[in-house]
């Protein structure tokens, strides 16, 4: 199982703000499931609501409903940095003087460990362990300059992969995307209130109208109605390719690309790489789905719900130590027992991380008399930990990092494994020049920005 990264949303003068950030949240609720979180200017303050557990949990429309204010932000939580804690939910909130600012972010800020020295150097205290709190406060330090001055300075000085909104107690918002574009933030509309989101799902549940995408470097200023883009640094574009492979919702559209389809074409192009006789394909639910109907329709090979998916277990279900992980396989995913006896399937997995899960549904599998398995990897192997945000920072933890793709199929227990080429996968985007586009560290080990291998993962100092 891969963690997930955070969702942000915000949405700039109008009356019902904290409803549409609400339903903004909702549909944002794959990016996260630890917290919700949701900050409302009204009167020249900032109201925080924000609570531990899914959106449904914090918040409803009645209780929203309730919520003054005409600008708001919201952010559900995955932590990457950070322990899961209250504190550590967004937005998070500081005050200067007379004002109030609240930030949510998503992403990995890779330097926040030495900017939290600094500024703790300084006399400066910190009230979370989240590298999110480590910009604001950096923000708060630069407002000498004022407030457009002091965003532009700050997201210069940070580093790594992150989208980043910020509200006033004006109601003014601000919205950062990092040089290098690694993490999503879209633009969009309702009549004439701006709306800024990590996916398009959550301009859709408003009904709104989107615009663009935000550029590498780029930062937006809305206030009054208004809104001004600044062009601030810009680096080579390197777009995570996990958020085509996994994090995002199927119906959202990135760049022109509907995420449902380009998980397809995954699907498609590991059949032309690796095709396989067998009586059906079937996914693992979900996180397989596109990908297996992809690599069915174009082999001709049946597709067929072989494994159901228990729908009222939750991602977060599964838990870190090894025999609760594998009772939560078992609660969570179980083989319809009768279509699959005496068959030969193919198995379709988006992608293999530290390999619990496909060892034991392959396990449970065996025993309902199937005859030959073979598994197939819509995405390369995972060879080399991300420290822009995905939960897999320990080389360690990366169960292709140090063995053959032979080695894995024993272990698995399967008859063949096969995994999609990283050209393979590019080309399946469906963008141009996709060698100059994506962000794939993760199976190449080719990282654009440069990090500390070392860093406390916490950043406490």
């Amino acid at each position: 199982m891969i963690r997930e990264h955070c969702g942000i949303f915000g949405i700039a003068e109008n009356p019902n703000a904290a409803n549409n950030t609400y339903l903004g949240l909702y549909a944002l609720q794959h990016r996260g499931e630890e917290s919700a979180g949701i900050a409302v200017a009204h009167n020249g303050e900032i109201k925080l609501y924000k609570g531990l557990g899914l959106v449904a949990d914090v918040f409803n429309i009645k209780k929203t409903d309730k919520i003054s204010g005409a600008s708001a932000i919201g952010h559900v939580r995955y932590s990457t940095a950070g322990n899961t804690t209250l504190s550590n939910a967004q937005p998070i909130i500081a005050h200067y003087k007379n004002q109030t600012f609240a930030i949510a972010h998503n992403g990995n800020i890779v330097n926040a460990h030495i900017l939290k020295k600094q500024l703790i150097r300084q006399g400066i205290k910190f009230e979370t362990t989240s590298d999110s709190e480590v910009f604001l406060k950096l923000l708060i330090k630069n407002l000498k300059y004022g407030f457009e001055e002091a965003v532009k300075k700050s997201a210069e000085i940070i580093k790594g992969a992150f989208s980043i909104i910020i509200l006033t107690n004006k109601g003014e918002i601000a919205a950062i995307k990092d040089p290098n574009g690694f993490r999503p933030l879209c633009l969009g509309k309702i009549e004439k209130n701006y709306i800024l989101a990590s996916e398009t799902c959550a301009l859709d549940i408003n009904g709104a109208e989107f615009i663009k995408e935000l550029d590498p470097g780029e930062i937006v200023i809305i206030r009054n109605d208004k809104i001004k883009s600044i062009k601030n640094k810009k680096d080579k574009r390197s777009f995570c390719i996990f958020e085509y492979i996994y994090f995002a919702r199927p119906d959202s559209i990135m760049f022109n690309k509907t995420v449902y389809k380009v998980r397809k074409n995954f699907g498609k192009k590991l059949a032309a790489e690796s095709s396989a006789k067998a009586d059906m394909v079937i996914p693992l639910p979900d996180s397989g789905n596109y990908a297996a109907l992809g690599y069915s329709q174009a082999t001709g090979i049946p597709f067929e719900l072989g494994i159901i998916k228990n729908q009222y277990i939750g991602r977060t279900f599964i838990q870190p130590e090894q025999i609760i992980r594998e009772i939560g396989v078992k609660i969570k995913l179980n083989p319809v027992k009768e279509i699959l006896k005496n068959k030969n399937i193919v198995i379709v997995d988006d992608s293999i991380v530290r390999g619990s899960t496909i060892k034991m549904i392959a396990k449970i599998l065996r025993k309902t008399g199937i005859q030959k398995i073979h598994l197939k990897i819509a995405s390369p192997a995972h060879k080399y930990p991300c420290p822009y945000g995905i939960d897999f920072s320990d080389k360690k933890e990366l169960f292709a990092a140090d063995k053959t793709v032979e080695e894995m199929k024993d272990i698995f227990k399967v008859d063949s494994l096969s995994y999609l080429s990283i050209s393979g996968l590019l080309e399946a985007t469906g963008i141009r020049k996709p060698e100059i586009f994506f962000c794939k560290a993760c199976f190449d080990g080719v990282y654009p920005v440069d990090f500390d291998i070392n860093a406390d993962k916490n950043f406490c100092v």
